[in-house]
């Protein structure tokens, strides 16, 4: 530390602790991004906007939030890609964000199954995209009140669910026993596997390092992340998408000058190499690993996978155990082809099979949820 920097810190710190810490930490959490986490951000007398208020709660790549629903007539949705919240660098064939929307129709179906409903979801009803998403409809959702439909009991976690970022309790091992419910029930077109076993999750922990450090030394697909980064509560706020980088520590040492956006990208520095040590512990931590296995690449095989993790998910958030998806070796640009066969080589996933996710699991802590646009930012009404 310079001088001038340890000048900056000795002002900050007699601002911080004229201001009260405790209150300024306090004042640090991006409500108003939390808000569609809340109950009464759900309260809506149409049904399909109530169903949408749980569906943008799903899990999807970097957050982008790619969806964008329209409302047609009584009882439809029309699902598009917003095609401007696509990831080209580290997803170039937008695999990750349609397994996003998959995610996004199987929280709806959830959500529309509480009030009877069944969601009949068409996909790509005016044809599939091939090499990447177009402007033509995702899917088109159907609500039919006069079906016979029951609650699903995974619903009951939709608000409880995190994907769990920190890392897991080295002394906690996770059971067989709780593995095996997290791999029950998926549909026939995907599969998913997991394993606890010591050997196993070390070459898997290995692994995972290794694709973080290709994704994190390749500059424009670095550059894709911290392009997303949200710094402190006024960013997160502004843009509720994207990476959030919130909490009293992080806000001080960025408005200190320590964290920017340059200063992460330059591999020579300290913010850059602090940011791979974090990723280190958080990989290293992993207590177990599962993935979704499809028997093709297909958008329909990917909406599927989708809909599959948000299940698992649900059913992890049920067990208490904590879920962290690790897309790195999965992604498809040149740089990542050594790991993406490595890591179908020894999963033992042979083409046309494809591992659609793969993520660590383990026991963490508590986190908060992650920001989200209200849903009327999300939807539209056909004119």
């Amino acid at each position: 530390m310079n001088r001038r920097q340890l000048l900056k810190v000795g002002g900050a710190s007699i601002l911080v602790a004229g201001a009260g810490l405790g209150g300024f930490a306090a004042t640090r959490t991006p409500t108003r991004a939390l808000q569609p986490w809340h109950k009464e951000a759900h309260a809506f007398e149409d049904a399909r906007l109530r169903a949408l208020s749980y569906a943008i709660l799903a899990p999807n790549p970097h957050n982008r939030q790619p969806w964008l629903a329209t409302l047609v007539g009584e009882d439809e949705i029309v699902l598009t890609c917003e095609l401007e919240r696509r990831l080209p660098a580290t997803d170039p064939f937008d695999r990750q964000i349609t397994i996003g929307l998959g995610c996004f129709l199987e929280m709806l179906s959830l959500a529309a199954a509480q009030d009877g409903i069944h969601a009949r979801i068409t996909y790509f009803p005016e044809g599939q995209p091939v090499s990447r998403l177009d402007e033509r409809p995702v899917a088109h959702i159907k609500f039919d009140s006069g079906a016979a439909v029951l609650p699903d009991p995974l619903f009951r976690f939709a608000e409880q669910r995190r994907s769990n970022k920190k890392p897991y309790d080295l002394s906690r091992p996770i059971e067989q026993g709780s593995l095996q419910p997290l791999m029950a029930g998926a549909r026939q077109s995907v599969q998913v596997q997991g394993t606890i076993e010591p050997g196993a999750v070390t070459t898997l922990r290995d692994l995972s390092w290794r694709a973080h450090e290709v994704e994190s030394y390749t500059p424009r697909t670095m550059q894709e992340s911290i392009d997303l980064m949200r710094i402190g509560k006024a960013e997160i706020e502004a843009n509720p998408d994207g990476i959030d980088l919130g909490g009293f520590a992080m806000e001080l040492f960025a408005g200190l000058g320590f964290v920017d956006p340059v200063k992460m990208a330059d591999q020579s520095s300290t913010a850059f190499k602090q940011g791979l040590d974090m990723y280190y512990d958080l990989m290293h931590s992993a207590m177990g690993h599962v993935w979704l296995t499809t028997p093709d690449n297909s958008r329909r095989s990917q909406l599927d996978a989708g809909r599959e993790w948000l299940r698992l998910n649900l059913r992890a958030t049920g067990q208490g155990i904590a879920i962290h998806p690790l897309s790195q070796a999965l992604q498809e640009y040149q740089e990542m082809e050594p790991l993406y066969s490595e890591i179908h080589e020894k999963l033992m996933v042979e083409a046309p099979n494809r591992i659609q996710m793969f993520a660590r699991i383990g026991y963490g802590p508590t986190v908060n949820p992650s920001p989200r646009w209200p849903v009327e930012s999300r939807v539209q009404m056909k004119a």
